[in-house]
């Protein structure tokens, strides 16, 4: 069995390699789960997370629109849509941040 840090993991957390746990740790409750394999270029793991943070943002404006115009959206629909949207977006936004500070580090590097 391989060390916690060397299990491939998708940027929500879930095993690459593994079906999705159900129930259990940090991928229960997870359904959206990147296509990326084991293996998968980075540049395209961070593009499918790209769209689904667009898929989730497109989804709380119809839930907040829904609810402004009264078309039958409850407050907490809107409000758990929303939230959704705004932690996908701070997650892609963090690793974007680290994978920028690593690439400065290497580019300071002395050869």
């Amino acid at each position: 069995m391989l060390p916690v840090t060397q299990i491939p993991v998708s940027l929500f957390g879930a095993p690459l390699d593994a079906a999705p746990a159900s129930g259990v740790g940090i991928a229960s409750g997870i359904t959206d789960l990147p296509s990326a394999v084991a293996g998968a270029p980075f540049a395209d793991v961070l593009t499918d997370a790209l769209g689904q943070v667009e898929q989730l943002e497109k989804q709380a404006k119809t839930a907040v629109e829904g609810l402004m115009t009264g078309k039958g959206v409850d407050v907490h629909e809107a409000m758990i849509a929303s939230q959704k949207a705004g932690m996908g977006f701070e997650l892609v936004l963090s690793v974007r941040n680290k994978a920028l500070a690593a690439y400065q580090q290497v580019m300071g590097m002395q050869f």
